[in-house]
């Protein structure tokens, strides 16, 4: 079951939304519907779920739709026309149809909420700005504040407990309002913009911390954000919007690679390809190889050969050379040398891939259940540097 389900979700800024949707469903565009009614369309027919311990990335413009709906999945905006589903426990609760009571008890045990600006409350200390939404919940003092203190050590702020927020610096406000989020222990989290008012070292530093925590805590993320590096760096998905519709929807890599149109296209034209793309999309495939019976030779420039086996690769003739199998999580870089040949997993991210090239001379075997499937080559790092992907299918 999904977290989140969104279905055809329309939501309208002004006192007569119906006059608008009828207008949507003329064709009209988002700057007509304003000049005629003065209505604003925020989300415009939008349809998209998230999977639940997913980071959904919303993206877009100024005005494109991404925080107006964010801010519907916790009835902050009022939903026009549509259905938004949330899961509470074993079962879907519409949005657009649930009563005042319902949509209070999501808000207090399903969906929180951490801001741009912090949202801290100055009069309260770092430890009870934590265990206030505990408050709402009902829970004791002694209670929320043990809690509270559990999520300041998750955090890194056990120390600054009885500091107020003027006494912290702003990341470590925000690092305050994680804390309160996560210690409220809802499955869903939604995050609006939540690194971009922060210097970039300690945006970076965040975000590293929040796939830390992702980790441990397994919870749904939608996150608004304008920074596409960021949006590649931590999302599971990314959702780009424009006009308050939906333009494209798919892994990081996908996006990278596939842009749906030239809106799309000019968002990833200056990020960093190495960053979000996989041996996979860039290799030399096995079928491009040359062979003789069973040997395939693996680089052009140099006689080096493999021959398949049933369950595994083998060097043909070459003594000086060995296959290291490389896993990122048991393997020392320091073990790979001039002797070595890299077999790895054809989902190696590329920074990663380039440092074993680097280290080895050789080419890189991207192995699948055993079987040879492609080549990393000087070749093909070039053309990820310089952006020579757009023809390749995201795997």
């Amino acid at each position: 079951m999904d977290a989140i389900t969104i279905k055809n979700l329309d939501v309208v800024f002004g006192d007569k939304p119906q006059q608008a949707l009828d207008l949507l469903d003329q064709g009209k565009t988002r700057q007509e519907i304003i000049d005629e009614t003065s209505q604003v369309v925020g989300v415009d027919n939008v349809s998209i779920s998230v999977k639940e311990g997913e980071i959904c990335v919303l993206m877009g413009l100024s005005g494109s739709g991404k925080s107006s709906l964010l801010r519907a999945v916790n009835g902050l905006n009022t939903i026009s026309r549509g259905a938004l589903e949330i899961k509470d426990v074993d079962k879907q609760v519409d949005l657009a149809t649930c009563d005042e009571e319902t949509l209070r008890h999501l808000r207090t045990h399903r969906v929180s909420m951490v801001f741009q600006k912090f949202a801290l409350m100055p009069w309260l200390t770092v430890l009870d700005n934590v265990a206030f939404g505990l408050e709402l919940q009902g829970m004791g003092k002694a209670e929320r504040r043990e809690k509270a203190r559990t999520q300041l050590e998750m955090v890194g702020l056990s120390e600054w407990e009885s500091k107020f927020p003027h006494e912290l610096s702003g990341g470590m406000q925000q690092r305050v309002g994680l804390a309160r989020a996560f210690a409220m222990d809802t499955d869903i989290l939604l995050m609006d913009e939540p690194f971009s008012a922060l210097d970039p070292l300690i945006r970076a530093q965040l975000q590293d911390e929040l796939l830390v925590l992702q980790e441990k805590l397994n919870k749904t993320i939608l996150f608004v954000s304008h920074d596409l590096d960021e949006a590649l760096k931590i999302g599971n998905n990314i959702a780009i919007m424009e006009s308050g519709k939906l333009i494209q929807h798919g892994q990081p890599e996908e996006i990278i690679l596939t842009p749906e149109n030239d809106y799309v296209r000019d968002f990833v034209a200056h990020t960093n390809p190495l960053n979000v793309l996989k041996g996979r999309s860039l290799m030399q495939p096995v079928s491009e190889l040359k062979r003789e019976q069973s040997r395939l030779q693996i680089c052009s420039a140099q006689p080096v050969w493999v021959e398949q086996g049933s369950e595994e690769l083998n060097l043909v003739q070459n003594a000086q050379l060995v296959l290291h199998y490389w896993d990122s999580e048991q393997s020392k870089i320091s073990e790979i040398d001039h002797s070595t040949v890299v077999v790895a997993s054809p989902d190696i991210g590329m920074r990663e891939a380039i440092e074993l090239k680097q280290r080895s001379g050789q080419p890189i075997l991207l192995v699948e259940k055993g079987k040879l499937v492609g080549v990393l080559n000087d070749s093909e790092f070039y053309d990820a540097l310089l952006g020579n992907y757009n023809s390749v299918e995201a795997a």
